[in-house]
């Protein structure tokens, strides 16, 4: 029998116990905010319909959509349609005689989707908040991975800007619980679309956001050459430069852009928008929002504020982001439901808090007491008072068997359980026990009638 090759696939991750440990402690942070704020939970399907995603990430993001493979495809009576249909795809169409569904690339379309579905019956403005795995067939590498989670927060139903100045503090709530130093960034998409307006009409505008979307990772020349690849003009690729160039506080971009963009009516409620929300955002004490007019976020379905977190102080893409989508329902047939929402990026979270050593020692505490085996009537007893203690809350074991000190003790050890507690021969006639602190290399006796109200 030939030797099997074990391994993953590229891009995806096995997760160790401590690993779990840690990530659940940024899920239950970013979850009890998102409750804190009135956001219900949602789950959706892994796959969806291809037509339901395909289309509504950009040109850019159809590309990273894994396609799943129909059933059947090795049916004889099927094999000349997989064929024609592989040519199909070979040549960039998608075929249903060879793929149906996808993947879901994020949350935020199969959220549209069950909204859509499912108006009839919701209350609006709805709130919810979703925490599942996505994929990508994206070329792995630090912090960028084929399978990882987002968590999502969104709002539909509603124009209100206070729904983006909420979530802009979620933002810089949750950050700041994880004791991550972030930057918040912000722009509002009509800013975008009144620079195309300016640079040769609103049907440039996805060619100026695809191109600027790239400027961390190639630069402002590289940028301006594939903008003119696009087809814009010397004086426009000029005015987008200039407008790439804005710097200063807020107040002083802000003034720069408003001076760039003269009387053009949709950058000047984006302006609007964006002064809205910094000027809320900081009635809450909320310092973490820096307006950058470079932010793109190259994905077709946002129409008004856009959000990106940056982590300081450590070498990362986004953590996070978002923005408002006030047309995406009507994709789905469903117009008229505004939208606005954000995004967490929790394996680049879990990467940034790794390197900057951020996680609390308390995050890696599984079992908090263990019981040592010494005997059949010792271990009855153990048994008994690990059953107690369960019922109080406190997480236990028995060890699985007879065994010298020695084994149990590292046993202990290499788990990382801070208290031991021992009911020898001469215990379990007095009726006391032992508790040892791992930690403190403390030990001291104990009535058993008292080991439920000890403070473990």
């Amino acid at each position: 029998m030939a030797k099997i090759q074990v391994g993953i696939p590229q891009g995806t991750r096995d997760f160790s116990t401590d690993i779990v440990r840690k990530r659940n402690y940024i899920f239950s942070t970013v979850r009890s905010v998102f409750e804190l704020y009135g956001f219900q939970p949602l789950e959706t399907p892994t796959m969806e319909n291809i037509e339901t995603l395909m289309g509504k990430y950009g040109e850019e993001g159809d590309k990273l959509i894994f396609k799943v493979l129909n059933n059947g495809l090795g049916d004889p009576k099927n094999l000349e349609k997989s064929k024609a249909a592989f040519e199909n795809v070979l040549n960039g169409k998608n075929d249903k005689n060879l793929t149906e569904r996808a993947l879901r690339y994020d949350l935020t379309i199969p959220f549209a989707r069950y909204v859509a579905m499912n108006h009839a019956q919701l209350t609006f403005p709805f709130k919810r908040y979703q925490i599942q795995p996505v994929w990508r067939a994206d070329r792995p590498q630090k912090g960028r991975y084929r399978e990882f989670y987002q968590c999502d927060a969104d709002v539909v139903g509603s124009y209100s800007l206070l729904n983006e100045v909420e979530l802009a503090n979620i933002y810089a709530e949750v950050f700041s619980q994880l004791k991550i130093d972030v930057e918040i960034r912000i722009n509002n998409r009509k800013i975008l679309a009144g620079l195309a307006e300016l640079c040769g009409g609103a049907d440039k505008m996805m060619d100026i956001t695809i191109a600027i979307d790239k400027l961390d990772k190639i630069g402002l020349e590289k940028v301006k050459e594939e903008l003119a690849t696009r087809g814009l003009q010397e004086n426009q690729v000029a005015r987008i430069e200039q407008y790439l160039s804005i710097e200063g506080s807020n107040e002083e971009k802000l003034q720069q852009l408003t001076e760039l963009m003269g009387d053009n009516e949709t950058a000047k409620k984006g302006i609007e928008e964006i002064t809205y929300v910094l000027n809320y955002a900081a009635i809450a004490g909320n310092s973490k929002l820096v307006t950058d007019f470079t932010l793109a976020r190259g994905l077709n379905y946002y129409t008004g504020t856009i959000f990106e977190v940056k982590a300081k102080n450590v070498q990362m893409g986004s953590i996070g982001g978002g923005g408002r989508y006030d047309d995406l329902t009507g994709l789905f047939g469903v117009p008229n439901l505004p939208g606005v929402g954000i995004s967490f990026g929790v394996d680049r979270i879990y990467d940034v808090m790794e390197e900057l050593k951020l996680f609390p020692e308390a995050v890696q505490t599984g079992t908090q007491v263990l019981f040592f085996n010494l005997g059949d009537a010792e271990s009855r007893k153990a048994f008994e008072l690990a059953q107690q203690l369960r019922g109080k809350g406190v997480r236990c074991e028995l060890y699985h068997e007879l065994a010298k000190f020695d084994k149990q003790f590292k046993y202990a050890e290499k788990k990382a359980i801070p208290f031991i507690v021992i009911i020898g021969s001469k215990e379990l006639e007095e009726g006391t026990c032992v508790i040892k602190d791992l930690k403190k290399s403390e030990q001291f006796a104990l009535k058993q009638n008292e080991l439920q109200n000890f403070s473990f």
